[in-house]
């Protein structure tokens, strides 16, 4: 866990090698460039795409010695759907994950195991001829859709809901674009909210909000990193993204982590096999430990084999 100033000192230095490179590239094709107009500069370009994937499994047992469940059923299912715009300078990035899984099992009834709203959304400013650094604004809403339970035995105990809790991050930094496929965002000025809207939860002062109380904001450093689905082997695709934030008004060296990662195993044109890992870190989530009062890191991993339709890519564009 580093101290935000040294995030900024990486920022700066990155940006001034990237510019040096720039000028010595740009002296090097001087003599040899011909006159011509930029296509962007008369092309508006929208690109859209995403996927979608639902996998199924179901197990049953008759007089088995071992014992286990007499049957037991998992359904899940995940969307991503992406939107880009570009005209010129300006560019414009959206994208959408939706989660949700459920268990049934003869022994504990039905439970949710996954559940995730989040929506990305990013505008920026082209400042290279290259196209790799953008003066960008962030924007991120996280939360989930149905109630969420944490279990003693068989007995549920309500400790999510939608809005309870959901997180707002509005952001304003540098976004550094390699390629097509990688992004990376990285502000010193990131507001995050976060909000608890059902009373029976805010009134437990649950996920880092005063008791009584339905918002707590925060002001600190924010990076994320994304990487689109992409083929990273032969039928092997990985789409991830990574959070960081450090709170200045409350031990800055306490690194928030929200991360994701998708990988996808193609068996034909339509099966796959998928594998995701979700780890989140919030100092602020104090409902760990042997007293129930310490943070910790949680983990989610999910194995499934199923039906994967990746949604066409399609590209309009519009003369001026």
């Amino acid at each position: 866990m580093k101290r935000p100033v040294l995030l900024l000192a990486a920022l700066f230095s990155i940006y001034s090698i990237d510019a040096q490179d720039l000028v010595v590239s740009k002296l090097r094709n001087e003599t040899s460039r011909t006159i011509r107009k930029d296509a962007d500069t008369s092309t508006w370009n929208w690109k859209r795409g995403g996927l979608m994937s639902f996998s199924l499994a179901q197990g049953s047992l008759s007089n088995w010695a071992a014992g286990g469940d007499n049957f037991s059923l998992a359904v899940s299912a995940y969307l991503n759907y992406f939107f880009f715009f570009k005209k010129g300078r300006h560019s414009w990035d959206n994208n959408l994950d939706m989660n949700l899984g459920f268990v049934q099992a003869t022994s504990l009834g039905g439970r949710k195991n996954d559940d995730r709203l989040d929506y990305l959304s990013k505008y920026g400013y082209k400042m290279d001829s290259l196209g790799r650094w953008y003066l960008s604004t962030l924007f991120n809403f996280r939360s989930q859709l149905f109630d969420g339970y944490t279990y003693s035995g068989t007995v549920g105990e309500l400790s999510s809901s939608f809005l309870s809790p959901a997180y707002v991050i509005l952001s304003a930094g540098f976004d550094y674009k390699p390629s097509e496929k990688l992004s990376v965002f990285m502000s010193p000025l990131t507001s995050r909210s976060t909000f608890v809207t059902k009373k029976l939860l805010s009134d437990k002062g649950v996920y880092g909000i005063p008791p009584g109380s339905f918002i707590i904001s925060q002001v600190g450093a924010f990076v994320t990193v994304n990487y689109n689905n992409a083929a990273i082997a032969k039928n092997i695709s990985y789409k991830g993204r990574l959070d960081l934030f450090s709170n200045y008004g409350n031990q800055p060296q306490n690194i928030d982590i929200f991360m994701t990662n998708l990988f996808s195993f193609k068996i034909n044109k339509y099966f796959s096999a998928t594998y995701s890992l979700d780890m989140i870190y919030d100092d602020d989530i104090r409902l760990f430990g042997p007293d129930k009062i310490s943070p910790g890191l949680q983990l989610k991993s999910l194995i499934g084999v199923g039906f994967l339709m990746p949604m066409a890519v399609r590209k309009v564009k519009y003369r001026s």
